[in-house]
């Protein structure tokens, strides 16, 4: 089998879309340990959060270049329905996990009094955020027409 530049391309396409979804999975069970851990042990269990934003937009970066690059040498058009609606989703992420994650972890960081309610918004921030970017995903792999 002869490797394409395609080919490559949408691999590497297809394994930032894994580093951008995966790593939230990871972090579900963390939630358990935040509420509970003493405060002075929190910054070990907030330290993975804070590390899967990072790789997150940076796979992220590599995601947007690889679906540009893709478009460009496929057949695909930017006004494709599935490609507009996935960069409305994408654009509408890059906006949530912004203003979702960080202020929540800083808060989280500092001592406050309540903890489980961060962690509740917390929680409530990475299912949003898995739903996001399933469905974006959706609409890459099942490509529907909608207009």
């Amino acid at each position: 089998m002869v490797l394409s530049w395609y080919v490559c391309l949408l691999y590497l396409h297809i394994f930032s879309v894994v580093l951008s979804i995966g790593p939230y999975f990871i972090l579900f069970p963390l939630l358990a340990k935040i509420r509970t851990a003493p405060f002075e042990q929190l910054p070990d269990y907030l330290e993975p959060f804070r590390i899967t934003v990072r790789l997150t937009k940076h796979a992220g970066h590599v995601l947007v270049a690889t679906g540009i690059i893709l478009t460009w040498i496929t057949s695909w058009t930017w006004d494709t329905s599935w490609i507009v609606v996935t960069v409305l989703i994408m654009v509408a992420s890059l906006y949530f996990i912004a203003r979702a994650f960080s202020p929540l972890l800083r808060k989280l960081k500092a001592p406050h009094e309540d903890r489980n309610d961060l962690v509740n918004k917390l929680r409530k921030a990475l299912i949003w955020y898995v739903i996001i970017t399933l469905s974006m995903m959706w609409f890459m792999v099942a490509k529907p027409n909608i207009w």
